[in-house]
């Protein structure tokens, strides 16, 4: 197997191997180095960062596990594990729904929102606002070039959340 990918690599220019490969460990250590910034100013992961801007986002600054789930893009337990995290610093609280008490809501707490302002942009915030300014060609470019080196690293079915972050999103390692 490894003289049949050196025999391709041969005839492939090495150099854009290698560039390629350069490219792919960088994005690798601009999400790890993110994800050390941010514990370290913040003390929050990436998962926990996104649950209170989502639920920042919301208009009575309040949102239900499931919905927090689905807009992540995770399971339901694994929100569950954040919020958990959460509530036991003070950032949020879970409080009973007024109109479903099958539901609970999750709450940003007033030191959830101090952490929330004192937190570096997110790393996935940085990507969005330089991919809204490329053209609609270049976007479907970057996505397809996206997904085909997904599918090359035989990550393409791997369940993952519009979070960038090294480990489990819900801070547990595999």
């Amino acid at each position: 197997m490894r003289g049949a990918i050196l025999s391709v690599m041969n005839e492939t220019d090495p150099n854009r191997v290698d560039d390629s490969l350069i490219a792919l460990r960088r994005i690798l250590r601009a999400t790890e180095q993110y994800e050390r910034d941010l514990a370290a100013s913040a003390g929050l992961s990436p998962a926990q960062l996104r649950v209170l801007q989502i639920i920042a986002g919301k208009p009575d600054a309040s949102a239900t596990p499931s919905a927090l789930a689905q807009q992540m893009g995770v399971s339901q337990a694994t929100v569950t594990s954040v919020v958990d995290k959460l509530v036991a610093r003070g950032l949020v609280r879970r409080v009973p729904s007024e109109t479903d008490r099958r539901q609970t809501n999750v709450i940003l707490t007033v030191t959830g929102r101090s952490a929330l302002d004192e937190a570096p942009d997110a790393l996935q915030q940085r990507y969005v606002r330089e991919f809204v300014k490329l053209e609609d060609w270049e976007q479907a470019q970057l996505v397809a070039s996206l997904e085909r080196v997904a599918a090359m690293m035989d990550a393409h079915l791997i369940d993952a959340s519009p979070v960038l972050t090294v480990g489990a999103i819900d801070g547990k390692r595999k």
